[in-house]
This record gives C-alpha cells, structure tokens and sequence, in this order.
C-alpha cells in the first residue's frame, strides 16, 4: 500500500474576501510541484463564498467538475440554460467537454455558503456539455458509505466520463466502516470533511486528506461524529 498524506493546515490559501479558498492541490496563485494531482483528481478547493457574492461567468473546457455544497445555497447558471441551487445534501456535476460558460453565487445576501469544488480529468476529450445534479438524502446510509458518483449514467448517484466512483459516509464515534475498490489500477483520496477518524492506521481531523493506493480495500474507524468523503480515482493520466 502507498500513501499521501495532505494535512489541512498544509494546503494552499487564498483570501480574496469575498472569498476565501483553501486549496488541496496547485491551483491558480497556489502552486506546489508535489501537490499537483491525485491521479485524475486535479483540483479539490474548499470555498465559502460570502453573502450575496460568486464566480462571475467563465469558461470550462475538457473537465469533470464536481461541487458539493456543506452549508448554504450556491445558485448556477450556465451557458446550456441551466439555471438552479445546490443546497447541502446536493452534488453537482458538470462534463464541460467541448466548452461551457458558468457562473456561481450566493443565493442569500446575508450567511456565507461553503462547498466543495473538484475537477477531475475525463477519459474522453471534446464530448458535448452535460449538466445534472442530485439530492442524495434518500441515499444515505447510517455508519456506512454510499455512492453519490460513478462512471455509469445508470447507477446510484451522478455520473462522469472517467472510471471514478465517490462515495460518502457519516460515522457515529467509535464505529467502522470499509470501502473495497472498484477497479484494478485505482487509489482512493479520502477528505474529513468533520471529525476525526483513522484510515489505515493514519489519524486524520478536519479537512485533512489522505491518499491511498496499490490496495484493495481500505478501513475506516470513526474517533468522534465524522463524515468523510472518499474518491475513488484512476492513477494513471
């Protein structure tokens, strides 16, 4: 087994005031030639976004962009027609292939919102725009992981063009959970979005993320209340 160990204190930072971004991996000002991707997972920022402010319209090409909201109401719009909010317990997805234009704000102007964004490189280039997104409430599981993301437009959750599977749980203190790989070949990055947990002997807190790969399985035990997002990527470009 190989890992990686990224502590949230050791990401990059950016406070531009109405937003403030913590970066696990290089991002704009941020760069790091050791902390340029996981794999296909390329970027992974944790953003609060401060009342009533965004990202004005910009283009994407050629990425999976993946955003789950954790606290607050973050509306899109974008240059397919979409118009909409994420709210905590949503995940969107967006394949922007051969180009899209999007913008984000804050829907309310008085409480921040936070989420997390990820792009994760596709395994097929120029493919038509795509937009979707989910409530994942009915999905939940006590104290064991379920899926939010796969490659397969019919199975539980959003889909993507890569062979990724994501998958999140909420852990009560003292209980275990395991995650057994889809595919032969992939690592899986783990993100403590709360509490406290142990991923193959490794202590891990908020916001710290945890890469492990070259195993088949990985065991999670939970230190106090937690929730955590696992990623299952390619390792390969």
């Amino acid at each position: 087994m190989n890992t990686v160990l990224h502590k949230a204190e050791t990401r990059g930072h950016a406070n531009h005031g109405w937003l403030d971004s913590h970066h696990t991996f290089s991002f704009a000002n941020y760069y790091n030639p050791d902390r340029m991707n996981f794999g296909v997972l390329r970027v992974l920022n944790d953003d609060i976004v401060s009342g009533g402010k965004g990202f004005g319209t910009h283009p994407h090409d050629n990425m999976e962009i993946i955003s789950i909201p954790l606290e607050g109401d973050l509306e899109h719009k974008d240059s397919m027609g979409n118009t909409t909010v994420i709210r905590e317990g949503d995940v969107q997805v967006m394949s922007a292939g051969t180009g899209i234009f999007h913008s984000e704000y804050n829907k309310n102007p008085d409480k921040p919102v936070k989420f997390l964004q990820i792009w994760v490189f596709p395994n097929k280039k120029d493919v038509t725009p795509r937009y979707d997104q989910i409530t994942v409430g009915d999905l939940e599981k006590e104290n064991a992981f379920y899926q939010v993301l796969s490659p397969n437009a019919n199975d539980q959750g959003v889909w993507i063009h890569q062979d990724s599977w994501f998958h999140m749980g909420t852990f009560e203190a003292g209980k275990e959970g395991s995650y057994s790989l889809k595919k032969e070949g992939n690592g899986v990055y783990a993100f403590v979005i709360e509490g406290e947990v142990e991923i193959e002997g490794q202590n891990l807190g908020k916001r710290d993320g945890f890469g492990l790969w070259n195993t088949p399985e990985i065991h999670v035990k939970s230190n106090t209340a937690s929730k955590i997002l696992l990623m299952e990527i390619p390792m390969n470009l």
